[in-house]
């Protein structure tokens, strides 16, 4: 199984969350991150890698007692293996489902959708 790298890092004052392969010759395949301004970084509560992934984030807002949770995704295109996309979006289901109904939680992300029946150049 891959290592995983999970980080914060300030990058000219913006704060970069990220979870991606930490092998030095893994293939640039999967990665996400959130690149947070000072704003967002005084708003931020808790960060959280479920692998490569995804990655959520929470934020608290104006309104007393409402979070706002992002959950940033890559996932994997539809020619990989059936086993590998049921365990992406059963773990993006279950995250989604322990975020709280009163709080406002945002799902993006590169869906890496391919649309029609021609693949020509795929």
């Amino acid at each position: 199984m891959p290592l995983l790298t999970t980080r914060a890092t300030i990058y000219l004052g913006e704060l970069l969350l990220y979870s991606c392969h930490e092998e030095e010759n893994a293939p640039h395949t999967q990665g996400v991150a959130l690149m947070l301004s000072k704003q967002a970084q005084n708003a931020l509560t808790g960060w959280e890698s479920h692998g490569p992934r995804i990655v959520k984030s929470s934020f608290k807002t104006k309104k007393e007692g409402t979070s706002m949770n992002i959950i940033q995704c890559y996932a994997p295109t539809n020619d990989y293996n059936e086993d590998a996309k049921d365990q992406f979006y059963d773990r993006l289901q279950s995250i989604i489902e322990k975020c709280q109904t009163k709080d406002l939680t945002i799902l993006m992300g590169d869906f890496n959708a391919k649309v029609g029946t021609d693949n020509t150049g795929y």
